[in-house]
């Protein structure tokens, strides 16, 4: 009873908050102010707060610019955290722009969606993510390119790296900054979480998505750790799969230091 109160109570706060916020941010869009950049983050705070997602950054957000952030990516909840971290932008597959509730946020957030399938459109979506960094904005990429079980870093596809060297040219100092990011659920109830719990808070691609937004919502309480690792210079004579797999091995060994309880940053 009291869980379904606290649901309830959250999701009140929730819509109110959308309701204020909302019509700011479709203002924005439509003028391309730079406020359309951070009211998301306002959001998704107000959002973490309210169902119980607490956060714990380690290290720093580079501060140097085009900034690309590649993280790890096990759950729909990697988006709500890190939104409420930074004011970002996304990658996301074509698919998201369909899916229910989630689909309409990233609109609103302006996720750049990507159609991975057809390389004839790959360039003019390399280019606009090129150009959103060039212009100050803070790009995030799943290099996965898809979801794990939140225990592990899957492979990462050095593909999708192309964005950063498109924006390079377009870059002051002739370099794109990319920077690992691991996001690690370490707590649920209160507890530290453990791999059996861990699926609680991650989404792997087989399961259907609103049975595991309800159990999770029912948990009432998930630790995040957020970990900024050292960042790599892209530049016009990188290495593309060099690049990937520096940033891989880095996202790697923060993700299972913070799941055994060892920070890096």
């Amino acid at each position: 009873m009291i869980a379904w109160l606290r649901l309830a109570f959250a999701g009140i706060v929730i819509l109110f908050a959308s309701i204020v916020l909302m019509p700011w941010q479709l203002l924005a869009l439509r003028f391309d102010w730079k406020l359309r950049r951070w009211l998301p983050r306002i959001w998704h705070r107000i959002v973490c707060f309210c169902l119980g997602i607490r956060i714990r950054v380690h290290g720093k957000m580079e501060t140097h610019r085009p900034l690309m952030l590649c993280a790890n990516h096990s759950s729909w909840m990697d988006i709500m955290v890190l939104s409420a971290v930074a004011d970002v932008a996304f990658i996301a597959k074509i698919e998201v722009r369909d899916w229910p509730i989630f689909g309409n946020l990233a609109k609103l957030q302006k996720s750049v969606f990507v159609v991975r399938e057809e390389k004839r459109k790959t360039g003019h979506q390399a280019n606009e993510i090129a150009t959103r960094m060039a212009d100050g904005e803070i790009v995030v990429l799943f290099p996965e390119g898809t979801t794990s079980d939140g225990n592990r870093l899957l492979e990462v596809k050095s593909s999708l790296f192309g964005a950063a060297a498109m924006a390079v040219p377009a870059s002051p100092t002739g370099a794109v900054v990319v920077q690992p990011v691991a996001v690690a659920y370490t707590g649920v109830y209160g507890l530290p979480m453990g791999r059996y719990h861990r699926p609680l808070a991650s989404w792997p691609g087989d399961v259907e998505m609103f049975p595991h937004l309800k159990d999770m919502l029912r948990c009432g309480a998930f630790e995040v750790d957020v970990c900024f690792g050292e960042a790599v210079e892209y530049r016009a004579d990188s290495n593309r799969k060099k690049v990937s797999a520096t940033i891989a091995r880095r996202i790697r060994t923060m993700l299972g230091a913070a799941l055994r309880g060892h920070k890096t940053a």
